[in-house]
């Protein structure tokens, strides 16, 4: 099953500081004497690379393997599943929000998808994007993508209503490449990853609102990904409640050994 994407065309360092609690109290306290990484070091994406490993999501308190998760099975979630937690400063959100809004609102929330894939939902592509909002897509495209990997130039946003929800799927490699990247907006999810042809493999991630995640290589292309809907947001036996999302998201281009 493959998630559409509009007919399938698809800082100075930081200190940081967490605080975890499932729930509406769950929150990340962020330090940061600026509050975001300059544009000088985003245009050299290792240099992004380097400051954001000051705030990658701790794996214990992120990341939960249920039974049947040997320890190669971790190295590999590990490996190929990046998360990084306040990526965007509220201001950033608010942002992407209005921008994002000022289309969206004249969409009605869909509950029959084409392919079954997702319900409650509305979905667009942009092309373009303020001046502002253009640097923050720079900074996740950096962040996630080599300099010589080509990347599907439209950026794929999804806005789940608060009893929406994304069933499980692999994106097809027809249309997308080796890796995706995804912001996260307005509420916490959690996101399901299942293998594919070993159910029993099962990890649950937490996303905060601004936080990035990328996923790539084996989860990318061996494990499904699904938003849980509000009646099932758990991660380890706490409820996380729902509320509406967005998410932003960027592809690399399909290659021809994959396509």
């Amino acid at each position: 099953m493959a998630l559409s994407f509009l007919g399938r065309r698809c800082c100075q360092t930081l200190t940081v500081r967490f605080k975890a609690a499932i729930g509406n109290s769950v929150r990340v306290l962020l330090s940061t004497e600026s509050g975001k990484l300059s544009e000088q070091e985003t245009s050299d994406g290792q240099q992004v690379e380097r400051e954001t490993q000051n705030y990658a999501a701790p794996v214990d308190e992120f990341y939960y393997f249920h039974e049947g998760c040997t320890e190669e099975v971790k190295r590999t979630v590990i490996d190929g599943y990046k998360l990084y937690l306040n990526f965007l400063t509220e201001d950033d959100e608010q942002s992407l929000q209005r921008e994002i809004d000022r289309y969206m609102k004249r969409m009605r929330y869909e509950y029959d998808h084409w392919d079954d894939a997702i319900h409650g939902y509305r979905e667009t592509e942009f092309s373009r994007w303020s001046e502002r909002n253009q640097k923050i897509i720079k900074r996740v495209r950096d962040l996630a993508f080599p300099s010589d990997m080509r990347q599907l130039p439209l950026v794929h946003v999804i806005d789940l209503a608060k009893d929406g929800y994304i069933k499980p799927h692999i994106d097809s490699v027809r249309f997308c490449g080796n890796t995706i990247t995804g912001l996260s907006l307005l509420s916490s999810s959690i996101m399901r990853l299942v293998h594919d042809k070993h159910k029993e493999i099962k990890v649950d991630v937490l996303l905060h609102p601004r936080s990035l995640y990328i996923m790539r290589d084996a989860v990318r292309l061996d494990y499904t990904h699904e938003i849980l809907q509000d009646s099932e947001s758990h991660f380890k036996g706490q409820a996380v409640p729902r509320d509406r999302r967005l998410s932003i998201m960027c592809r690399t281009e399909p290659t021809d050994s994959q396509s």
